[in-house]
Formats: C-alpha cells, sequence, structure tokens
C-alpha cells in the first residue's frame, strides 16, 4: 500500500491505546494528523458528564469545525475516528462530499446490556461511516442491522513499542507479584480476587485506579491492593516481574477477548485468562495460555502452576511466539483495516 495521509480523531493521552494506533500508522509509513478530542472538553466535571451523555453543545460543534477545516486543508487520504462519539453526521456527509472514505475504530460496546449513555450521534452516523471496525462477531451483525455500509471484525492488540518481552531472563526469585491483575473491577472481580487471597491463600497482587478502594473490604484492600494505576514501562515490568498474570473477559461488555491478554502475552508473561471461544481460538490451551471457567478452576490452575516455574516459563514463551507469529500487534491490526478499505481510496493525482 502506498503512504498514506490519514487525519486520525481520537482521545488521545500518553496511556490511551488510541496513540498506540497512530504509532502503529506512522510505522507503517503512513503520515498521520491527529485531532485530539480531549481539548474539546469543558475544564468542569459537571460539564464533562453533561458532555459526555449528551453529545451536543460548543464543544462538539467546534470539533466537527476543526474536522471539516482539517479535512479541508489536510486533503487526507483516510479519515479515521477512533473511538469518537461526537461526530456529527452531517460532518460525515461532507467528508463523503470532498471524497474522503472514513473510518470508525470501536471496540467498546454501543450495543451492550450496560446502556451506557453517549451514543446518541454515534448511532446515528453508523450508516455514514465507509467502514467500521469491531471486536465481536454480535457488533458486526449489529453494525449491520443499523445500515452500516461496510464492517470489519478486528481484535484488540498490544503495543510492541511498549508491550515487549524482557531482554533478559527473568526467574521467580527477581519476581514480586505472585497472582497479579493490573485493571478495573468490572463485574465481580473484586470479591474473586478477595476469595482466592481469603479463601485459598493465595499470594494475590492488585494494581489499578482508586475504584478498587471501594470494592474491597478493608482487609482485603489493605492485603492485596497495591494502590495506583500502572502504565507502560510501569505495566509491562509488573507483568514480568509476576508468576502468573490474571486476564478477565469484561462480561457486562460482551467481551470475546480483551487488551490485556494480549498485552501479557506480547510482554512475555504467563497468561492465565478467562475462557471464552475468542481466547481459544488465538492461544492454544495449557500451551500458549491456560485458561478457566468458573472460581473452583482458576484457584486449581493456580495452585497448579504457582509452584512450577518451569511450566510457566514454557508457557508464557510459547505465548509471546504466538503473539508475534499471528499477528496481535497494533501494527498487523491496523494493517487489516487499511487494506480493507483500500479500494474506496482516492487515485494519487500526478
Amino acid at each position: 500500500m502506498r503512504p498514506l495521509r490519514i487525519l486520525y480523531i481520537a482521545s488521545i493521552s500518553p496511556n490511551d491505546s488510541s496513540l498506540y494506533r497512530a504509532w502503529a500508522l506512522e510505522r507503517l509509513g503512513h503520515h498521520v494528523t491527529q485531532i485530539n478530542t480531549y481539548e474539546y472538553e469543558p475544564k468542569s466535571s459537571l460539564l464533562r458528564k453533561v458532555l459526555f451523555r449528551l453529545q451536543a453543545g460548543p464543544w462538539v460543534a467546534k470539533l466537527n469545525r476543526d474536522i471539516l477545516a482539517a479535512a479541508e486543508r489536510e486533503r487526507p487520504d483516510v479519515v479515521w475516528a477512533d473511538k469518537v462519539l461526537s461526530m456529527q453526521p452531517r460532518t460525515l456527509k461532507k467528508l463523503r462530499a470532498m471524497g474522503i472514505p472514513t473510518v470508525s475504530y470501536m471496540i467498546d460496546n454501543a450495543f451492550g446490556p450496560r446502556q451506557d449513555p453517549g451514543w446518541r450521534l454515534y448511532m446515528k452516523s453508523i450508516p455514514l461511516y465507509d467502514l467500521h471496525a469491531t471486536q465481536r462477531d454480535k457488533n458486526v451483525l449489529d453494525y449491520k442491522a443499523r445500515g452500516a455500509r461496510d464492517v470489519l471484525k478486528i481484535q484488540t492488540a498490544f503495543e510492541p513499542s511498549i508491550h515487549f518481552a524482557s531482554p533478559e531472563p527473568i526467574e521467580d526469585a527477581q519476581r514480586t507479584r505472585g497472582v497479579s491483575f493490573v485493571g478495573t473491577p468490572y463485574d465481580q472481580r473484586a470479591e474473586f480476587l478477595t476469595r482466592l487471597w481469603r479463601e485459598r491463600g493465595f499470594p494475590i497482587t492488585v494494581s489499578g485506579d482508586s475504584t478498587w478502594k471501594q470494592k474491597l473490604d478493608a482487609d482485603a484492600l489493605a492485603a492485596i491492593y497495591t494502590g495506583g494505576e500502572l502504565y507502560q514501562q510501569g505495566y509491562r515490568e509488573a507483568m514480568w516481574h509476576s508468576k502468573i498474570n490474571l486476564s478477565f473477559l469484561t462480561h457486562s461488555n460482551q467481551d470475546e477477548f480483551v487488551h490485556k491478554s494480549f498485552e501479557i502475552a506480547g510482554c512475555g508473561g504467563f497468561l492465565l485468562a478467562e475462557r471464552s471461544p475468542g481466547h481459544l481460538a488465538r492461544f492454544i490451551e495449557d500451551e500458549e495460555a491456560v485458561f478457566f471457567s468458573d472460581f473452583e478452576e482458576c484457584a486449581e490452575k493456580i495452585a497448579r502452576y504457582l509452584p512450577d516455574e518451569a511450566a510457566r516459563n514454557r508457557i508464557a514463551a510459547a505465548g509471546h511466539a504466538r503473539a508475534l507469529r499471528d499477528g496481535y500487534s497494533n501494527d498487523a491490526q491496523v494493517a487489516k483495516i487499511l487494506a480493507r478499505i483500500e479500494p474506496l481510496l482516492p487515485h494519487p493525482t500526478h
């Protein structure tokens, strides 16, 4: 594929996966112009909540004006909206009139049982994008039912510049985390992890945002919570220095697989993940990753593998090799999206 000019619209910060996809596009040789939607939010936290819920107001209007102005100025080959909720239908219609193909990358579930707010404009815009990239089979059908022109199933991915294996071998003597979870307390994770610690006596270590303080009881909070989210180097090193890395599906989001599983594999960590068709299709069970379906099976797998360093190292190495070989990185996934949109790209003028 020839180098493309891509207008990339996303909530961009050093800790957002949207930034990683922009990096992947650049590594593939494309020129990326970014519009950061964080710059179009009010300073007041109350107004930000109102904006998120209603997707209306001067901030939304300015974002859409600036998108069209950037499109006029840059004349991109593609407009890529990465988890953007504030794109107005008339903006997409104007981009189409300019002959610019549009991609919506959305790994959140717009149709899920949580009934999250904020989808008003997005739902209206579904038929106007040229391509939707989503991570769920169910959502492929949902988008088509809403009149989507084209839908591509992709998967979440690891960022190779951040999620990579340790250059030096790490042994259990250097591992400071026994059974580790880094993330958010969605669903029943707090109760699950508390039981592993309290009932089974496993060395559980949890890192994540302050919402854990509301989810864990006082004793569990003191015993298993390290405090604070981990990003980039800290996140990677937590994977390296954990004997077992847990990965849960977010059932309230109808996940088939999760970012974390591919990031753990990318880091060369031992992956103990919730069993699902999506995970089973991407890792050979007990060879490249280990899976569980309920509390009892999870506890059984921890008891089996926690004392067996050789088995954990062997499985972790195989899972890492699979992630590299089969394209579980951002580069491979964004390349699939561009290949799907390629027939709609404008031909360069000479």
